[in-house]
C-alpha cells in the first residue's frame, strides 16, 4: 500500500488555507496539465531567495513524512518539518493587471522580500 492509498482524516484541522480563488486556480491547473489523481498540492519552504526562505508550491507523491489535509476541496501534503514556517497561512491567487500568481499571507513572516515570495521567521 502506497502513502496516496492511506485515507485523509478528515477532522484534522489544516494548517494552511487556500482561498477559493487559490482553490479554483489549483483545480485549474490540475485539469490543463493533467495532474495524475496520486499527486497532491506540496505546500513547501525552501531555502533562498532575499529574506532567506521561498514559498514552494508544486504536485507531487505523499511520503512517509508528509501530513495530508484538505482546504477548499483541495487535498494538500505538507513535509512535517515544514509545518513551524506555513503554520496560520493563507494562500491568494491575484490574476489582476499589476500582479498574477499564488499569495502568500504568513503570520509567521518576520519580515518579507518585496516581491512577497520569500520571508524569513
Amino acid at each position: 500500500m502506497s502513502y496516496t492509498d492511506n485515507p485523509v482524516t478528515t477532522d484534522k484541522q489544516s494548517p494552511v488555507s487556500l482561498t477559493q480563488r487559490a482553490a479554483r486556480q489549483v483545480r485549474k491547473i490540475i485539469e490543463e496539465e493533467q495532474i495524475p489523481e496520486n499527486h497532491l498540492l506540496r505546500i513547501a519552504v525552501e531555502g533562498g531567495g532575499c529574506s532567506g526562505l521561498s514559498y514552494a508550491l508544486g504536485f507531487d507523491n505523499k511520503t512517509s513524512d508528509d501530513e495530508q489535509y484538505v482546504t477548499e476541496g483541495v487535498q494538500v501534503i505538507i513535509d512535517k518539518r515544514h509545518l513551524l514556517y506555513l503554520s496560520g497561512i493563507s494562500i491568494d491567487f491575484s490574476d489582476g493587471l499589476d500582479a498574477r500568481g499564488f499569495v502568500f499571507n504568513n503570520p509567521n513572516a518576520t519580515s518579507t522580500c518585496g516581491c512577497g515570495t520569500s520571508f524569513s521567521a
